[in-house]
């Protein structure tokens, strides 16, 4: 046990979660599990919990986590003295997953436009032919590979993302706003000033709700709904990575045994290597 732990769920087989507590101080080697409890029930995850002894669970001060709200609840329950941090990747992937939504909505249109321009091509016997933009691309082409570049800041572009990016954003300007707006939120994260950063976030959450209601309300609400625990990450900077890099290195070692057939076995193996 540490004062800075982090919990989050794994899939080890057929979709079965599990919920791995892990100690940050260990850095994913030996000594990183504290537990490792099937289910993500908040009965099943207190009853385990509080198994460890309440002196070693009141040295935890911090825990990472996602926005689940039965871990919350479990975490409240078992490591009373503990503050909890919502996770920044988490924040930043829910109001980029905005952005895309208004990505596939632009691609469907577009496919939408391609389709009835070829079928009127065969009623008038014509042979169709597609659309090329400046780079190449297609209309349709250019929304599907824009997707990961959507999630980049424009720092991390490169030469042939920049041009891809000019084009889209000329074509579909509210694309470029919608982008802007979650590239706002992410560089909240920036701010060292925790009252600063809570002002920026809660301006943000306001123009959310005034001017881009149809793709960020809900992002806006859930950002509202855990803006305590959000704003707990600018205390000491503390995030999940360690508990998404220890989930990633368990499934590796699933992979490598190409699957788990003997679940208890398996756990067996995690603990003898990580516990």
């Amino acid at each position: 046990m540490g004062p800075d732990i982090s919990i989050d769920e794994v899939s080890l087989s057929r979709g079965e979660l599990y919920t791995i507590v892990a100690n940050k101080q260990a850095k994913g080697r030996k000594g990183s599990t504290i537990a490792i409890i099937q289910g993500t029930r908040v009965a099943d995850l207190v009853s385990r919990l509080e198994l460890l002894p309440l002196e070693l669970r009141n040295q935890v001060r911090q825990v990472s986590m996602d926005m689940a709200a039965n871990m919350k609840s479990a975490v409240q329950q078992v490591f009373a003295q503990a503050s909890i941090v919502t996770d920044r990747f988490h924040v930043v992937r829910l109001v980029n997953e905005c952005v895309q939504q208004a990505r596939v909505k632009l691609r469907r249109q577009e496919m939408d436009t391609e389709n009835r321009a070829i079928i009127q091509a065969r009623a008038d016997k014509k042979r169709y032919v597609g659309e090329e933009l400046a780079n190449g691309d297609t209309p349709k082409q250019l929304l599907a590979r824009m997707r990961n570049t959507l999630n980049q800041p424009q720092s991390s572009w490169s030469l042939s993302q920049r041009i891809r990016m000019s084009i889209a954003f000329a074509r579909y300007p509210h694309l470029e706003t919608t982008y802007n707006h979650a590239m706002r939120l992410r560089s909240i994260y920036e701010n060292t000033n925790k009252a600063i950063a809570a002002q920026h976030m809660r301006d943000w959450i306001n123009d959310s709700h005034k001017y881009y209601k149809e793709e960020f309300a809900t992002a806006a609400n859930s950002v509202s709904n855990h803006m305590d625990t959000i704003l707990n990450f600018f205390d000491h900077r503390a995030t999940n990575a360690n508990a998404e890099s220890f989930n990633a290195k368990i499934k590796m070692f699933r992979a490598i045994q190409k699957g788990v057939r003997d679940v208890p076995f398996f756990l067996f193996r995690l603990e003898k290597l990580f516990a």
